[in-house]
């Protein structure tokens, strides 16, 4: 008998082992794990989420035609499991960070260089089993071939205040042949740091992972352990939560667009976009007591709520949007050197967005229509109005016209929340129970996945955060081939794939 093609269909013939709220979780044998990956291979699903633990591996499954979501969990005996990247190459990363975390072995996989581990670690990590070797060789790049080629190397260290990450180049004269990444710099050890850890400070590491994302990592985290728990939150607090993610998502969208114009040598772009942003930021701040709003969401509602003269404040800030971003948009349309920097560079073709799940702007450039507001309809925004942008070229271009829609639809969104915000508390309790959740939340980036698992007494026993860029930053390496070097930064932007939040 066939296996079905329907993931709900899939889980519903295996046992139950827990829930992470609406998500199901099942424990599987290894026919079930080949049988998963063949519907990986042939993309009837996508791959959500890989992470390991001790003794067992997870991986997080979407059904997009279904909106649904469930957990595999498969035990690894004899420390290792067979490797889901053989048959579908954008579980690679996730398998070598399982390795360098964990110890656990993908058996087949054809990539198993270190990822996270650059050789600096103590041998002996919180999340590793004791007695497991650890051997540290020089880090080999991919190789490329052909007449007159030469490599480049630039980073970890940049020019720019940005994150670390080395990138290596082979190119023909000023034609790239091949750009691989290798990332890991960032790497603080945030998982090892839940173990053990209560929700309060577990909140406050969530909203680290990636600071231009904390408003997201904080909510995503919220929504597991309220889903651990089965505690209803405040419904005011849920618009609390949305308005703060579409004052994050404008902010960073108005500074990528921007950023992009300047990588382009159009600096005047630049300059007015980063003044919208600043006022974004400050009415955050003026708002919710900080730029980046963090530490505002907190498992069980939010620490801070706004009155009238603040949702005044916010309806300005709109107004100002309003009344200049239409003649930037213009402005970006119509230039015809930037036009020509933009249009038909990196290329991320739609096929490859779908094989790889991506997410946010870079999959909806190329074709793919996810957005979690939409396929999870979390609160509020089952309640609110707002369209997905999709376009097909998959270019910078179209990644920035992406995120000028998106603007369009966080100001909606935000006119919708002020004038609609129910009254009432802004925050419940949570009990000392265990339990364990998941949630996924739309970051401006894409989605974020969180699974958290509470002990007896509501301390953090696991905690897995998966951000977006686990899954773009391999196929920037893709779109950048038959590019010249020149166009790197604009394509690299044009993602602006978070180092920190990939990294751990």
């Amino acid at each position: 008998m066939a296996e079905p093609h329907k993931l709900a269909e899939f889980i519903a013939t295996r046992s139950s082992t827990g829930g992470h709220g609406r998500y199901p979780r099942v424990e599987i044998d290894v026919s079930s794990w080949q049988i998963a990956i063949g519907q990986l291979e042939s993309q009837n699903w996508i791959l959500f989420g890989l992470w390991g633990e001790r003794d067992s591996v997870n991986m997080a499954l979407l059904d997009e035609s279904a909106s649904d979501v469930a957990i595999v969990t498969l035990p690894c005996v004899e420390g290792s499991f067979p490797s889901v990247a053989k048959r579908h190459s954008p579980a690679s990363r996730l398998e070598r960070a399982i390795r360098d975390l964990f110890g656990l072995e993908a058996e087949g996989a054809p990539d198993v260089r270190p990822w996270l581990d650059h050789g600096c670690w103590d041998v002996s990590q919180p999340l590793r089993k004791a007695g497991i070797e650890k051997i540290v060789q020089p880090y080999r790049f991919l190789s490329a071939e052909g007449e007159s080629l030469h490599q480049i190397a630039v980073g970890p260290i940049h020019a720019g205040i940005i994150e670390p990450g080395h990138f290596r180049f082979h190119a023909n004269g000023e034609t790239i042949v091949r750009l691989e990444a290798r990332l890991g710099y960032a790497h603080k050890g945030t998982e090892s740091l839940m173990r053990g850890s209560s929700l309060e400070r577990g909140a406050k590491l969530a909203g680290r992972v990636s600071g231009d994302s904390t408003v997201a990592y904080a909510a995503a985290f919220a929504r597991a352990t309220e889903a651990a728990n089965a505690v209803d939150v405040p419904v005011r607090a849920h618009w609390l939560r949305a308005l703060m993610a579409e004052l994050e998502r404008l902010a960073n969208h108005f500074g990528d667009i921007g950023a992009i114009c300047n990588d382009a040598s159009f600096s005047l772009m630049h300059a007015h976009c980063s003044v919208l942003r600043e006022r974004v930021l400050r009415a955050a701040d003026f708002c919710f007591g900080h730029r980046l709003m963090r530490d505002c969401i907190v498992p069980g509602g939010v620490s801070s709520d706004v009155d009238a003269t603040r949702v005044g404040m916010l309806r300005a800030l709109l107004a100002e949007i309003g009344r200049q971003f239409p003649a930037l948009i213009e402005l970006y349309d119509n230039t015809a050197s930037l036009q020509d920097r933009t249009v038909s560079t990196g290329i991320l073709k739609p096929e490859l967005a779908r094989q790889f799940g991506a997410g946010g702007f870079v999959g909806r450039a190329s074709g793919r229509n996810f957005d979690a507001r939409k396929a999870f309809a979390y609160p509020p925004y089952d309640q609110l109005s707002f369209e997905v942008p999709v376009l097909s070229e998959g270019d910078v271009n179209a990644r920035v016209w992406i995120r000028i829609r998106e603007v369009q639809q966080s100001v909606s969104l935000i006119e919708q929340i002020l004038a609609q915000m129910p009254a009432g508390p802004i925050r419940s309790q949570l009990p000392n129970a265990s339990g364990e959740g998941l949630a996924i939340v739309e970051g401006f980036r894409g989605d974020i996945l969180v699974s958290v698992r509470l002990a007896e007494d509501g301390t953090i026993e696991r905690c897995h955060l998966r951000d977006p860029s686990w899954f773009q930053w391999p196929l920037l390496e893709a779109v950048i081939e038959g590019n010249i070097v020149a166009d790197f930064p604009l394509c690299n932007k044009s993602f602006n794939c978070s180092y920190s939040g990939h990294d751990l």
